[in-house]
Order: structure tokens, then sequence, then C-alpha cells
């Protein structure tokens, strides 16, 4: 039986704009994430279904049928990005180029065309698979029409699956029913009014019941509950029009036929989608297409290397005695790891690789360092198994690539391949390679094939690289900072920090007792039992039992998001308590009971720092997050009192102050703010007292208090909007702060201004270490994420010099610490905050020379100054 696969193409569109990061783009700054969003349901539908029919349908930007009868019509929806709408062109000549039929037509919606060509199949004899994000296309199911909603929840898709009995068993009614329960409770999303008072639970109980609108209008004096009695009385001849409204027509007039919508793989996975995708630089897909169509490409190559096998003592005297033949004084290597432990490795020279399985490996980096370099992939996962050092001529392809592009989302070999080497590996060898490398054998041609191409990538990608580098005026960047700062981390990782687990697990006791208490007086407050975590719940308890305000209420419920109940907190004594117990079963969650289990047997966390993640060049910690550890909240900071030094040691804790404030008077060359800073005045009670024109001696608490939000929000370009409502002030107050601000300090203002323009220019900002941050989002035609752009724009170079600040500190205070051969050990870093563990007797010496470090890593026109605090717990040394 022939199957013919219908797909709602704006449904998905939308899907994948939402659900793939917006600053996906091609280097000509083509947005991609919708497309590749659709294209990556679409394979998984196709796989799973095998259609040999196919057609996508398309909304026409012009009025319905529905907009005739009903002006207000999806009334309420917003208009659809910029960004978004670009790629329906696009995702269109993709489906052209790949023979899959796509259908549009003035005054119907896809929903009409796949509706008629639902019934149209059938009546072919086909079966049907109806892809929709939308719920509205679940009235089409039967038997032989099958409706597949994909569904997102934690970053996994899951298909949901409905024939009509599967409609049946979800909403206790019948697709055709289902259209009954739009009548009475409407759709907010398409503006269909419904009956005034009646949610999808009284629709639902009213049209089991009755099976019919018109059925329940006969016995109208029996319907329960009265209020839904009465509107529905009332409103009888808008239930019915909202009926029709939500009706999806089965009969427009068409011209294609659905025998016309066959489909060949030959044409999907032919030589123009592979053209088109690969413009589109949707690597992704391109590991679809066979490596035919691969190698008949202008462009593309396939990956064809000459793979040998070698012993260890055989390459080491290759590359000994012939290294001065190689066409570049380098080679690519990649180590093989299993439990733990080397077992051998690939090394790329030149076109050829050679495969070793031998546990010498290990030695590697140490026996040819004196002829060539050696090209590794994240070099920080490799230091301990191969004993790198930092003299060693080593080159991490991972950290020069994240240098020249910080916004890619991975830096895999397969991505750098792709991307500079416009090479790519067959299907089933990208597979392996996502694979528990354990099961395979180094005999395997799979796994040779798999590990020499990471081996070839990390050579051939490293004159380039390095090349690119040098173009970007980074290679100082790469070489005085980055490079030294993968040996810092690894040490940081390896030391960790000790964790006292009986008091954090004393303290998540502490907590469980609170949080039952709270809820218990939340529930009372509320009159009933429900479940406090449930949004849809809290949102009945707080909206429609207590009254009280609310934003729109939405399909799934109303929002009770932190921001909108700190908004009602004054209104209700129930909302501190959910605000409280939100903050403590977070704490228990993320911080204890998360914690706890990250503690290794050596009783310390061990975490990952990793230094590819910020667009910024700030560091970031993951497996646990550290650097996200309450310092604020009184609570939080009872976390902090877990983390303890080993026995006989201290912690000795550095933080800059006011570091971006520093570098920003130093970058905007502020004349005012310099003088404040070399004057060691207090900066915030300058600004307040300019700001806010009284005497510097007239300052109050709270004056000093908002100059400091005006001044730490200048620095993230925060609109009068925004400080208004991080002050509780009227933004036009906020409006007249800000423009004060730029009257005191009119350099910041300028370099504001030229940060932006110089971006829009050239596509980037840099810091004073050369740090590039590019900014797509100034291309972009939609006003919000322009601004956006705008705030990285002035932001970034001050954010990412600071990273840059402390990169170096911690650079010059681990080398220090080494040199000396004390047995001090820097531990941690967090933003702008270094930790040692101090031994008991080099207390004096650490606290002096950590301090130093941190204030002299850089030169500038203001001074850097850091407090210096010690103590036997994070909390103590804070």
């Amino acid at each position: 039986m022939s199957k013919l696969l219908l797909i709602d193409g704006n449904s998905i569109m939308n899907r994948g704009y939402f659900a793939l990061p917006k600053t996906l783009t091609t280097r000509n700054g083509i947005h991609t994430n919708a497309i590749l969003g659709f294209l990556n349901v679409f394979y998984k539908i196709y796989d799973e279904e095998k259609p040999d029919h196919i057609a996508v349908a398309f909304d026409v930007h012009e009025p319905t049928f529905r907009h005739k009868m009903y002006a207000e019509y999806k009334g309420t929806r917003h208009s659809m990005d910029d960004e978004l709408r670009e790629q329906f062109p696009i995702i269109k000549d993709v489906l052209k180029t790949m023979g899959i039929t796509y259908v549009e037509k003035g005054g119907y919606e896809a929903d009409d065309i796949i509706g008629t060509y639902s019934r149209q199949a059938v009546a072919e004899g086909m079966s049907v698979t109806v892809l929709s994000g939308d719920r509205d296309l679940l009235q089409l199911a039967t038997d032989k029409i099958l409706v597949r909603i994909p569904k997102t929840k934690a970053g996994k898709t899951t298909i949901e699956n409905y024939y009509d009995k599967d409609v049946e068993a979800e909403y206790g009614v019948t697709p055709i029913e289902f259209i009954e329960m739009k009548g009475l409770m409407g759709d907010t999303s398409d503006n269909i009014p419904g009956v005034q008072g009646i949610g999808p639970k009284t629709a639902s109980t009213i049209i089991q019941k009755y099976h019919t609108i018109e059925a329940a209008l006969e016995d109208i004096e029996n319907i329960k509950p009265d209020k839904a009695r009465k509107n529905l009385d009332a409103e009888r001849e808008m239930a019915l029009f909202s009926r029709e409204l939500a009706t999806i027509k089965l009969d427009c007039e068409l011209e294609k036929n659905v025998k016309d919508m066959e489909v060949s793989e030959d044409t999907m996975y032919g030589a123009e989608a592979y053209e088109l995708c690969k413009e589109l630089e949707l690597s992704s897909v391109l590991k679809r297409f066979s490596g035919d169509i691969k190698a008949g490409s202008q462009v593309k190559k396939e990956f064809q290397l000459d793979i040998v096998d070698s012993s260890y003592t055989d390459i080491i005297e290759i590359i000994k005695k012939e290294s001065n033949k190689f066409s570049k004084k380098m080679v690519g290597f990649y180590p093989v790891v299993i439990d733990g432990q080397i077992q051998g490795g690939a090394v790329s020279i030149d076109e050829k690789v050679y495969i070793i399985q031998d546990t010498a490996v290990a030695e590697f980096v140490k026996d040819v360092n004196s002829y060539v370099k050696v090209s590794i992939n994240n070099i920080k996962d490799y230091i301990t198994l191969l004993d790198i050092k930092e003299e060693n001529d080593v080159f991490d392809v991972a950290v020069a690539a994240y240098l020249i592009d910080p916004l890619a989302s991975t830096y895999s070999y397969d991505r750098l391949g792709f991307k500079y080497l416009d090479l790519d590996i067959e299907d089933e060898k990208n597979l392996l390679g996502k694979q528990d490398i354990t099961i395979f054998s180094f005999f395997e041609p799979g796994f040779r094939s798999f590990i020499a191409y990471n081996a070839y990538v990390s050579y051939a990608v490293t004159d380039i690289l390095y090349n690119k580098l040098e173009e970007l005026g980074e290679l100082a960047l790469y070489n005085d900072i980055e490079f030294p700062a993968i040996f810092v981390l690894r040490d940081m990782e390896d030391f960790g920090i000790r964790v006292d687990t009986e008091a954090l697990v004393k303290y998540g006791n502490e907590l469980d007792v609170q949080i039952r208490q709270l809820e218990n007086e939340i529930t009372t407050l509320a009159g009933e039992e429900f479940n406090i975590n449930s949004p849809k719940q809290l949102g009945v308890i707080l909206f429609e039992k207590l009254n009280l305000k609310s934003g729109k209420k939405t399909k799934s419920g109303y929002s009770t998001s932190v921001e909108v109940l700190s908004k009602l907190k004054d209104e209700h004594p129930i909302i501190p308590k959910i605000l409280e117990y939100r903050s403590l079963t977070k704490l228990k969650s993320t911080y204890v009971d998360g914690l706890t289990g990250t503690v290794k047997s050596d009783g310390r966390i061990h975490s990952t720092f990793n230094q590819t993640v910020t667009a910024t060049g700030r560091l970031s910690s993951t497996e646990p997050n550290l650097q996200n550890i309450p310092a604020r909240s009184a609570l939080g900071r009872e976390i902090r009192k877990a983390f303890i030094p080993a026995d006989g040691y201290t912690f000795v804790d550095a933080d800059y102050s006011q570091i971006e404030l520093r570098v920003m008077a130093a970058i905007s060359k502020d004349e005012s703010l310099i003088e404040a800073f070399n004057e060691s005045k207090d900066i915030h009670a300058i600004t307040a007292s300019q700001v806010f024109g009284v005497d510097l001696d007239d300052v109050t608490p709270d004056l000093r208090r908002k100059a400091k939000a005006v001044n730490f929000g200048i620095i993230y370009g925060i609109s009068s909007f925004g400080l208004g409502e991080d002050l509780g002030i009227s933004r036009k107050e906020a409006k007249e702060y800000i423009e004060k601000y730029f009257v005191t300090y009119p350099k910041i203002k300028s370099y504001l201004d030229e940060s932006v323009e110089k971006a829009k220019k050239k596509g980037y900002v840099r810091t004073l270490m050369n740090r590039i941050r590019p900014i797509p989002e100034l291309g972009s035609s939609n006003f919000m994420q322009r601004s956006f752009g705008e705030r990285v724009a002035m932001n970034s170079p001050i954010q990412g010099t600071a990273a840059d600040i402390i990169k170096l500190a911690m650079i010059n205070v681990r080398k220090e610490l080494k040199d000396r051969g004390l047995k001090s050990r820097l531990i941690l870093q967090i933003h702008d905050e270094l930790l040692i563990e101090a031994e008991n007797s080099e207390i004096d010496i650490v606290c002096e020379l950590l301090a130093r470090n941190m204030e002299n890593a850089v030169k500038l026109s203001v001074p850097m100054y850091v407090d210096v605090h010690t103590g036997d717990s994070l909390f103590e040394a804070k």
C-alpha cells in the first residue's frame, strides 16, 4: 500500500526556529536554525515511515476564508520574526531540489490543504501520516490517518502518535468531537472566541455527554456547572460560529493530485540537493548523502587516506629520520583511551596516517617533540595521560578554533573537518565515533577510519588555524593566555576542592524541615492541597481561586515565573512563601543533593573547567557547576560552609574589586572615572553625588545603592526600562539617571556608541588582548535581536578583557607557586575570584603573591585592586 506523508510546513519550521539557537547562520549570515530543525524532524519521520509520496503544505500571507468570516481570526498572533520569515523561501528551494512537493494556495491555510489531501489519499487507497506541531490537526485522525506531533522536553524530541482511538483515549472525545470542544472552549492562539468561561475540562465533559453542541443546546437546562449553562445559553451562536472557524476544510480546490507527490531517494539525496545543503553549511544533513554524490561535488571530497599499521618504534624512527622531509614540521595525533588508559593511537603525517596499537604511545609527545610539533584536539583531556608539559611544542586545535569562532557549538573533529577542510567522513564512520570505542578492535575497518580521520583533521587544520590566528591578531592571545591556561585548568581539575559531606547532608535535612513547613503554610493559605511545583495547578490557585492579577492565560495555563510572582509579592501573603519555597527547593536539589552526588572517593569535588564554551572568554564550570555557588543570600552562604580545605591547609581567597568598572574606565579613557579610581575614591558615592546632585558627604546608603546599579548597568547596556525595574522607579526617572551619568562621564557614552558603530561595520568587537567576539545579531532585521547585539557590542570588550585579566593572573599565580616550590595550590576560579588552598606555614606568602599577581596581571591607566581573605571554609574566606 502506498503511503502519503503530509507535513505542516509552517508548524515544523516554527518549531525548529524556536528549538535551535538563533545564532545558527552560514558564513554569509543566512539564518538556518528553522531549516535545520525542519530537516531534523523530517528525516526522523521519513526514516520511520518510509513514505513513497510526500507533500509539505504552507500558509500564504493573505486573508483566508476564515478571515472573511471573522476579521479578528488569529488577530492576537505576533508577527513572524524576520529571521524566520527569510528561511521559508530557502526551505522551499531545498524541498524542490529534493523532489518533494510543496503546496500553498491563497484563501486556505496549510491545515485545509493537509485535510483535503488526507481524505483524497484515503479515497485512493493510500495510508496517510500527518506531521504537525499543532494539535488542531488531531481532528483529522482516523483508523487510516495517523497524526504525529513532535514534542521536545529537556532537549530530547519525542513523537506523539494519534489514530482516532488515541485521540479518544487522551481527550475522552472522538476527533470529530474534538471540533465540537473547540467550538465551546475556543482557541486563544487562533483567537477563536468560544464560549466565555468554558475551558477544556468543562468542554470535554459537555461533549462527552452530548457529542455535539446542538445536542447540548437542546438540553441546556441540565448543563453543569451553572456558569457554563448560563454562558452557553447566552452565546449559542458564538459556540456554533467558533466550531465553524475551528473546522478544517476537507474539500479545497487544489491543482495537484496526491498521485503526483511520489518521491525518489535518488532525487532526495541527489547532487542538486547536496550542493544546496552544502551551501547552507548543514553538515549534519550532508552525512546522509552517499559517497558518490560527495565525490561528484566540485568542492567536497570524500575522506580517503593512506592508512597503514605501524609499530611504535617504527613511527618514532620515521619521525626522527624523516622529519626534515615532511611538508610540514608537524604531526596530527589522536590518542586512543580505553578504561582511562592509553591503548594506542593514530599519527597523521602529510597524507598518510599510521595506526599504532601500543601503550607506549603515552610517551609520544615527549619522544617526538624535538623533531615535530604535535597537534591534538583538546589537550587538557590528555595532559596527565600523555605527560604533556607546558614547554612541549603542542598545538590545541580546539582552543585555536574557539578563538577564531567563539560562537560555534562544538569544536569536534567532524566540525573542524567540515568547516576548514571541506571534507566529510562516511555515514557509518561518523556513527562509530559516537559510540563507546571500547567495543571496537584496532583491526576493525570502521574504527581504523574513525581514528585516522581524527588524527588527520588535527594535522590538516593546524596551519589553517595558526595562519587565521595570525591574521586576526590573536596569536599572542593564544600563546600567552589560552595555551598556558590549559595547564592551569588541568591542575585545578586534578586538585579539586574538599567538601564536608556530613555538613551538606545536615544542611539538607534542615532545608527539608523548612520546605515541609512552607508547604503546609502555602496550602493553608490556598485553602486546599495542590502540587506547588506544578505551574498549572499553582496558576489556578493564584489567579482563579485567589483572584490575583495575572497576565494572559495561554494554552499551557498562567505564567508563574519569578518575574510574575515578584510583582505580586505585596498582593497576598502566599506569594513570598512560594518564592521562598522555590529558593529552598532549588538549594536542596541543586546544591545539596547535586553537590553531594559529585564528591569523589578522595572527599573532593573535581569539576570540569571549560575553556571553549562562553563567547566572551570567561571560563565555565560543569559536573558540577562551581561558579554558581550562592554567595549573596544567607541561606546560600550556608552551602559555602561545606567547602573546606585539607587538613593542615587554609583557604586564601582574593576577589577583584570592581574590575569591570576599572576596565571600562581604561578602555573609554574617561578622565573623571580614571581620576576617581587613581585617587581610591568611592566610585559609587561619587556617581551618586553627580547623578543625584547632592554633596558627597550627603550621599545616603540608598543613593549609593542606586548609583551602583547605574554604574554596573551601564556596562551591560541597560535601558531606562531595565534600570527602572531594578530600582523600582519610573522609566522617566531611570532615563534621567542614565543621562546624568553620561554627563558626568562623557567619554563612556562616546566609547559605547563607537563600540556599536565599529561592531556594525566589522561584525565583531575586541578585548584589550585582541580577543574577538562576533555579533551576528547586529545584522538582524529583528529589533530585539539588534538591541541584544548592541548590548553585546558595549559589554563584550569589557567583560572579555576582565576574563583575560583573571586568566593571566591565574597563569602567573600558578607559575610562582610552582617556581617557589610551595605546597599551596590554586584550586578554584569563580568569575573575578581566585581561591588557593594554602599550606598553613605558607599563608602569609600566599596572601602576598596572590594579591600581587592579580593586581599586576596587566598595566592599565587605573590600578587593579583585590580583597584578600582567609578562612577554614569558602564561607569564611569570602
